[in-house]
């Protein structure tokens, strides 16, 4: 077992307009000693946008934005803009979050040099409807038939569109940019229910409509991580933006299983090859860390913890996360150890 320490909740609801009934699923950029936390506030309603503060070493606040960093502007947002995650690459800030209307979830991101000000670069995700997915999902081979069809399969045969009077896209979410270019292109991890995929290109612009049918009509040749253990008998994501270490990528997830009451999400650990990403070196067969405080366990959606962003002080690493979509929290264990119980699995 991986020795996991939890400090408990840095930061919380407030009485401002913009962030009254949530602080959470915080995205970080870690400058030396200080870390830069990207944090969804949602007002009541479940309006959400982008909030900031400051962290002078892993915990202690001391500085926060009384407006919002980044709000909804499009029709693709109209609900929100949520679960940031950020990533340097080069001398520029890629900060990705989901595009929610308040039916149809897209993945989205925005380009900054210096922290402070962000230029929205659009929706990179695909715009399938459930049945065009379902049409293209089954030119895989039988396990992704098997993992990835019968959850679209079903929104079709029921025709849920027409049930609600419109369209239905597929949803694609919890994009997480390498810090680096691998063979001389962007790489993302990204998340088509329920697996986590690999996503590589050299220009924004390569990823049309053809792209993604050629993309998802060959989708197992992209999935990184398949969930097959029990606590991800349900789904999986990718969380925080993969740590390039001398072993190979670690990239913490969250992974959901469904029980009898509910759903409960874990944090979750694995080791992907430096120079392929899509070759798995390791994989954690028990959770990193559960819900087991009561902040973790009763909020706006209980039995939480969602690991979005992560800092290293000395060979401490911190995981930044949601706790029951109501806080943030952080819990911290030995980077060494746990590279090495993963190269053991």
């Amino acid at each position: 077992m991986i020795k996991v320490k939890k400090h408990g909740v840095i930061l919380e609801k407030t009485a401002t307009s913009f962030e009254n009934e949530g602080i959470f699923n915080p995205a970080i950029y870690q400058d030396n000693n200080t870390v830069h936390v990207f944090y969804r506030a949602v007002r009541k309603g479940n309006f959400s946008c982008i909030g900031y503060c400051k962290l002078d070493g892993p915990l202690k606040v001391i500085e926060k934005l009384k407006e919002p960093l980044l709000v909804p502007e499009t029709s693709e947002e109209f609900k929100g803009i949520e679960d940031p995650r950020i990533t340097k690459i080069e001398d520029t800030y890629y900060l990705t979050y989901t595009a929610y209307d308040g039916i149809n979830v897209f993945g989205a991101y925005a380009t900054s040099t210096d922290l402070k000000n962000f230029e929205k670069k659009g929706i990179i995700t695909p715009k399938f409807t459930f049945e065009e997915y379902a049409a293209l999902i089954t030119k895989n081979y039988d396990q992704i038939k098997k993992t990835h069809y019968l959850f679209y399969e079903l929104f079709s045969r029921y025709k849920i569109s027409e049930l609600m009077k419109g369209k239905i896209y597929v949803w694609d979410k919890n994009l997480a940019f390498f810090p680096k270019k691998i063979q001389g292109k962007f790489a993302v991890l990204h998340r088509l229910h329920p697996s986590i995929q690999l996503l590589c290109f050299k220009d924004p612009n390569e990823l049309t409509h053809s792209f993604w049918e050629e993309y998802i009509s060959s989708l197992g040749k992209h999935i990184v991580l398949l969930p097959k253990l029990k606590h991800e008998n349900s789904h999986i994501g990718a969380g925080c933006p993969p740590i390039e270490t001398k072993k190979g990528w670690l990239i913490i997830y969250h992974a959901a299983q469904a029980t009898t009451s509910g759903l409960i999400y874990h944090a979750c650990a694995a080791l992907l090859d430096i120079n392929n990403p899509l070759k798995v070196i390791g994989r954690l067969k028990q959770p990193l860390f559960s819900p087991t405080e009561e902040y973790e366990l009763k909020g706006n959606v209980n039995n939480v913890v969602f690991p979005t962003g992560t800092a290293l002080f000395n060979d401490e690493l911190y995981i930044y996360y949601g706790a029951a979509d109501s806080c943030v929290a952080v819990a911290s264990l030995n980077l060494n150890n746990l590279l090495n119980k993963l190269l053991k699995q």
